[in-house]
């Protein structure tokens, strides 16, 4: 038995034949003895059926019309249902997924419905009323939907965002850079005005007022700065503006400054230059009036 298996399983698996010897050797015999008698009926079948094939293909339609009437003779009817559920092969397509396919369409029971909402807030009436309906059904009944405009506006919200968020630290490093230069500026402002200081803390100026002059130069500066900013940002909006319309074609797409955000720029410019001020203005309080006077 070995020695049939051996080169036909190789023809078959395309496996070495030792190997598959080494395999056949290592099975007892019963599970051997059973291996070659399946392998047996397997190839008894295939040749039968390939004689029976090869002895109907030599037939014509009259004549296995007649062969299949004199074999119906002897058959039950289970025999007659088994013949017809497991040996004959129909097709996989049926009468309704034909008519699916021709277009035909039962209002009664539709497959999918498409809604197209005339705007964004209808769009949101139309979700918070599905909504509504699901909180009062099974799970079951649910409906099932795809805001494909959702989908469309929640990606580019993403993108819109992550492009913000690297603008953002772009813009934080050049403030921080400049509160850093204003706080220079001061200083050096500081070293070059000593005899000034000096005058004032002679002529009974607090090392407060001293102090606050300085506080009061750098929220001005970052005022100024703040402000140059803001107006420079509205001019540069007209062109854009023409610029996007004219690529887009979408007059509402428009790129603005609202009035409360460009106050609020403004007070955060005066905020970082006041806080870059701090430290050169306590250095300036708390220099002596003598040698102060003293500095050429």
């Amino acid at each position: 038995m070995e020695a049939a298996l051996t080169p036909a399983l190789a023809e078959q698996t395309g496996m070495d034949a030792d190997k598959i010897a080494g395999y056949l050797s290592s099975m007892n015999d019963e599970d051997l003895t059973e291996f070659f008698s399946q392998g047996l009926a397997e190839q008894y079948k295939a040749r039968y059926v390939e004689q029976v094939k090869q002895q109907m293909n030599s037939m014509s339609t009259d004549q296995l019309a007649a062969a299949m009437d004199k074999e119906l003779a002897q058959y039950t009817d289970e025999e007659c249902a088994k013949f017809y559920d497991e040996v004959l092969e129909f097709s996989s397509s049926s009468y309704e997924e034909n008519l699916k396919k021709l277009g035909c369409v039962d209002l009664d029971n539709p497959s999918t419905i498409n809604l197209y909402a005339s705007s964004f807030a209808n769009k949101d009436v139309i979700e918070e009323v599905i909504a509504e309906y699901n909180e009062g059904v099974d799970d079951l009944k649910e409906i099932k939907y795809t805001d494909y405009i959702g989908l469309m506006m929640s990606s580019i919200t993403t993108i819109i965002n992550a492009i913000t968020y690297v603008l953002i630290a772009f813009v934080a490093v050049s403030l921080i850079v400049s509160s850093i230069m204003i706080g220079v500026i001061t200083l050096i402002s500081v070293q070059e005005r000593t005899k000034e200081i000096g005058i004032l803390r002679a002529i009974g100026a607090s090392k407060r007022n001293v102090s606050s002059m300085f506080n009061a130069e750098t929220v001005i500066i970052g005022f100024t700065s703040g402000l140059l900013g803001v107006l420079i940002t509205y001019l540069l909006c007209i062109p854009i503006n023409l610029i996007l319309h004219n690529l887009t074609g979408l007059e509402n797409l428009s790129a603005i400054l609202p009035v409360k955000a460009a106050i609020i720029l403004i007070a955060i410019s005066m905020l970082l230059t006041l806080i870059a001020g701090v430290i050169p203005s306590r250095s300036a309080a708390k220099k002596d009036p003598v040698v102060a006077l003293r500095t050429e």
